[in-house]
């Protein structure tokens, strides 16, 4: 049977009684983070500079929220920016996490006791209140008590409460078992039974209805407080917050992900894959989670780890929005996909899930905070030639911000993990692993992936008889070699991917492993003439140009975390020359006297192109503040022409509406509608022919607009019939010339285009309304935008 323990003040996932033959356990566990230490590597750098920014923030501005809602008088201003725009208090709790997982890697003091005054201050709040509850949500206790009686109105006007309090609810689990607060246990519990209290009136019916709204990783945290009350209470309370239509359609490996809003998806996997490690009769959440990550990370995931175009899951045939957005994989994403996979491995060791976890660690997470500068990046465009934007402490709060303080203190949590006694070195980072409980040291000494080897140091108190796995990469050049004090060993790689290194060792032992890297091209997922390059598991990006950067770092805007910067046409993209042996005989040539620098294989430059044409490959993860390419488009040999044409074709809508769009937001996708302040009543949405659709039915939504001076026209987009109906549209109130059947086009996707009125011209913002007024229903809108 399942169950799961607290081990080293960190809470472990374990699958218990089960034995091998000889008697081991085959029970996986991390390390506590204050076992592992990195030594000097490009991790370190980006947990420094973590930590750098994280001490700019100030603990009362981000409590401000908690005692207002509580009653109480805050001590300071709260923060601006998502933090004054409904998502109050948000970011809180990834501080909390962020504090004491620094704490644990570093052992830094100042961030032990900011969480042990934060934990004191929300508690103080939780007394005050008196029913159990603390939030940031602007009016959560009006709001929490309607909902307890089954009145979602208000629940529906707020940007997603329960995704705003699994942030606190995660933050006082981690500051009680990484940081070692046991105050955050009490207030944790004590806020866990006011959920439960509130939702216990609730239909089954109800609560699904509840969670169409985006709700966070509500049952993974209950399935977290189960492992530590052993309450049966908390676990069928994880069970209520998980959706059954979803759970079924994924255990019976059906893929409806097109078109979902991606980062809504992946925490609530997460507590499929826990509530399934607490019992063996909840199986199918486990097949559930593990199925939803196999098509995610098989079929939905680009070369660095990333998945998603604006948020939202793309199709998996068609990654043309990858390649035109400027909006690409969001690093939330990838934060909690690691999260999936290492439940997924300690559940079932395999060295598949490592090569992922290796890859998005690298690639992606590593690559969103400048090392040199501070700062965290919310999307990755793909776009060729695109840039990214990075934030600012005490001015940018997106979610991205809040999970980025989290990612880069925890590097170590996966290096090692072990089983019984016996260890696994699962990632080539330089470090330290202090094994107390087993009187283990060992050093970890590389300058990976820069050098193509890492050695291990051993020191034991005593002898000791153990098995040592070292796991055996996807992208390593040959068989993997082993070397004990100087003399090569036996190395066979079982089914999971690992060599088990069996012996007596001692103390002072070494070991060396090579680690050569193939060179391999990465497609796209649907195979539609673009690839990457790869250096073992290291992504190669290639600085094109600086010019053009608009606004590379946040100032507290709305939009800020989108690169604002004019788009360069697809059609001036250095093209990749190859043939259908390119790949099998692919080897990159290095820069001599530049670490893993590379000359591109040959390419051919547009008439069009602007950036420098003497590009070298670098880590991507080493490319900030410029213009980059890391998806190259690819044309057979004799065929270049047709390959520039095709690229032109594909890039002409785009770039036309980027030069004249002033704003614009695409009904039924939930970031972009909450970047516009939707306002709805009786409105609902879905998927057309993969593109996002909202309609109303006796009721209206409504967005607010940039616009300026040179604005002239709204357009909006629909499909046949569709906008025939009752619909009416009105801006700033003041009705627009309604549609006449003439202007219909049966069976196709059509935008109309309504002058805007000169006396709108002089404002900043417009409220843009579409309402039914016959009671027949709006039909669905698929586009809306100002155009210049």
């Amino acid at each position: 049977m399942k169950s799961s323990v607290i081990f080293g003040g960190v809470l472990m996932f374990v699958v218990a009684g089960l034995t091998t033959a000889a008697g081991q356990s085959t029970v996986q566990q991390k390390y506590p983070l204050n076992e592992v230490r990195l030594l000097e590597s490009p991790f370190l750098q980006a947990e420094t500079a973590d930590l750098k920014y994280m001490m700019q923030l100030d603990p009362d501005r981000l409590l401000a929220p908690y005692l207002r809602e509580a009653g109480l008088p805050a001590k300071a201003e709260s923060y601006g920016n998502w933090e004054s725009m409904g998502l109050d208090g948000h970011t809180a709790g990834h501080y909390l996490t962020a504090l004491a997982q620094m704490y644990a890697s570093l052992g830094d003091k100042e961030c032990k006791e900011r969480l042990d005054y934060m934990i004191s201050e929300l508690a103080r709040c939780q007394e005050h209140a008196k029913n159990g509850y603390i939030g940031g949500v602007p009016g959560g206790q009006k709001m929490w008590a309607l909902v307890k009686t089954g009145d979602f109105s208000l629940f529906y006007k707020k940007w997603v409460p329960w995704y705003n309090l699994h942030k606190l609810f995660a933050g006082l689990r981690d500051a009680y078992e990484i940081g070692n607060n046991q105050q955050a246990k009490t207030v944790l519990i004590k806020l866990s039974d006011w959920a439960v209290d509130l939702l216990s009136g609730l239909s089954d019916m109800q609560m699904q209805k509840m969670l169409q709204t985006e709700y966070g990783g509500m049952n993974a945290v209950f399935a977290d407080v189960y492992s530590i009350t052993r309450n049966p209470v908390y676990l069928k309370m994880a069970k209520r917050f998980s959706q059954k239509d979803f759970i079924h359609a994924l255990a019976d490996k059906e893929d409806k992900l097109t078109g979902l809003h991606a980062n809504t998806q992946i925490p609530k996997i997460i507590g499929f894959e826990r509530i399934a490690n607490q019992s063996l009769k909840d199986s199918i959440y486990g097949e559930a989670a593990s199925f939803f990550w196999n098509t995610v990370v098989t079929h939905r995931t680009v070369s660095f780890g990333g998945n998603s175009v604006k948020e939202h899951f793309n199709p998996i045939d068609d990654f043309s929005s990858m390649i035109e957005s400027v909006q690409g994989p969001e690093t939330c994403n990838s934060y909690n996909m690691l999260k999936l996979t290492e439940d997924l491995f300690l559940s079932s060791p395999n060295g598949r899930y490592m090569d992922y976890y290796e890859k998005t660690m690298y690639n992606h997470i590593l690559s969103t905070i400048r090392r040199s500068k501070g700062g965290f990046v919310y999307f990755t465009p793909v776009r060729p030639r695109e840039y990214r934007v990075y934030s600012v402490a005490d001015n940018d709060f997106w979610c991205c911000v809040g999970t980025g303080m989290e990612n880069h203190g925890k590097y170590g949590e996966m290096i090692y993990t072990h089983q019984g006694k016996n260890l696994y070195l699962n990632l080539f980072v330089a470090s330290e692993l202090n094994w107390k409980e087993q009187g283990i040291r060992l050093t970890q000494q590389n300058r990976f992936p820069y050098d193509a080897n890492t050695s291990v140091d051993i020191n034991l108190k005593e002898n000791k008889e153990f098995t040592f796995y070292i796991r055996r990469p996807q992208w390593l050049k040959g068989p993997l070699v082993i070397k004990i004090n100087g003399k090569p060993v036996a190395a066979v790689v079982n089914k999971a991917g690992y060599a088990p290194v069996h012996r007596i060792w001692h103390d002072k032992d070494h070991i060396e492993i090579a680690l050569p890297m193939k060179d391999r091209m990465i497609p796209l997922p649907d195979n539609s003439g673009w690839v990457s390059f790869e250096h073992g598991p290291v992504i190669l990006g290639a600085v094109t140009d600086t010019t053009d950067i608009v606004k590379p770092k946040g100032d507290g805007g709305r939009f800020d975390h989108i690169a604002p910067g004019p788009l360069y046409d697809l059609a001036e993209t250095p093209i990749l020359k190859i043939d259908s042996t390119s790949n099998k005989k692919l080897k990159l040539i290095p820069v001599n006297g530049k670490p893993m620098t590379f000359n591109v294989p040959p390419l051919v430059y547009p008439a069009g192109y602007t950036g420098s044409r003497h590009l070298k490959l670098v880590p991507f993860f080493d490319i900030h503040d410029s213009r980059y390419m890391i998806y190259w488009p690819v044309a057979q040999v004799g065929a270049v022409k047709e390959r520039e044409q095709a690229l032109a074709e594909q890039d002409r809508e785009v770039m036309r509406m980027s030069l004249t769009t002033i704003d614009q937001v695409t009904p039924g996708e939930q970031q972009p509608e909450i970047d516009h302040t939707i306002q709805s009543e009786n409105s609902v949405t879905g998927v057309f022919k993969n593109r996002h659709w909202r309609s109303a039915e006796n009721g209206y939504f409504a967005y607010n607009l940039k616009i300026d001076s040179s604005a002239r026209y709204l357009r909006v987009a629909y499909f046949g019939k569709s906008g025939l109906r009752g619909l009416r549209i009105y801006i700033n109130n003041k009705q627009l010339p309604e549609l006449s059947s003439k202007t219909v086009k049966e069976g196709v996707f059509y935008s109309l285009d309504y002058p805007v009125d000169p006396e709108f011209r002089k404002l900043s913002s417009v409220n843009v309304k579409f309402a039914d007024a016959e009671g027949q229903g709006t039909g669905r809108i698929f586009d809306v935008r100002v155009l210049k």
